[in-house]
């Protein structure tokens, strides 16, 4: 089995790539997957889509292909936003628009948000809402909010102990959850009732 994981933070050294390199090695160590693809967009900013993905430019080929075919590859993805202003970052945003040819199509995500305060709610609101209608990604009810994310899962430094406890066994928790969706939704699209031409998109 191989897991995604997506991380939406544009900001070099986040707290989201923290976040997510935890989650990395939580489901590695523990089993629930094989192998892992890690895509940071702080690592690879991806243009604004453009009409050329529909028309097959050449550069846009060339700069999708490979981490289409990783995610095509995958059996459930873990989608970790920041929130800034109160939003998911653009760059994720414009991340979800690239994929309209099944890459993530009626596989499970577990959303993550990460906030330096107390919030982190909105970002999770404005992903489930927007996010997955053409691509037809499914969100499962589980999600985890990370508050205070500067004084938690710290490999080095100090940790804010009652709310690292929390997360380092909250986080498992969610993802034995996304794997056992990843198992079940297998049968789904192993139906072929997954995809008409007609209604490619969704409404």
């Amino acid at each position: 089995m191989k897991f995604s994981i997506i991380c939406g933070s544009h900001r070099a050294g986040s707290q989201s790539g923290k976040v997510g390199r935890f989650i990395e090695r939580t489901l590695l160590e523990q089993g629930l997957c094989e192998e892992v693809f890690f895509f940071d967009l702080a690592d690879f900013p991806l243009p604004l889509w453009d009409e050329g993905i529909w028309d097959g430019d050449p550069e846009w080929k060339e700069r999708l292909a490979p981490i289409s075919a990783e995610l095509a590859a995958s059996d459930a993805f873990v989608v970790i936003s920041p929130e800034w202003h109160g939003m998911a970052p653009s760059g994720l945003k414009n991340f979800f628009l690239m994929w309209s040819k099944g890459e993530l199509a009626h596989k499970p995500a577990l959303l993550c948000a990460v906030s330096s305060g107390d919030g982190g709610a909105y970002p999770v609101a404005e992903l489930r809402m927007s996010s997955y209608k053409n691509n037809r990604l499914c969100y499962i009810p589980e999600q985890v909010i990370v508050r205070n994310v500067e004084k938690v899962l710290n490999e080095e430094g100090e940790n804010l102990a009652s709310a690292d406890e929390y997360f380092r066994e909250r986080i498992p928790f969610a993802l034995g959850i996304l794997k056992e969706y990843a198992l079940a939704l297998r049968a789904v699209r192993a139906s072929g009732k997954t995809f008409d031409l007609k209604f490619k998109n969704g409404m």
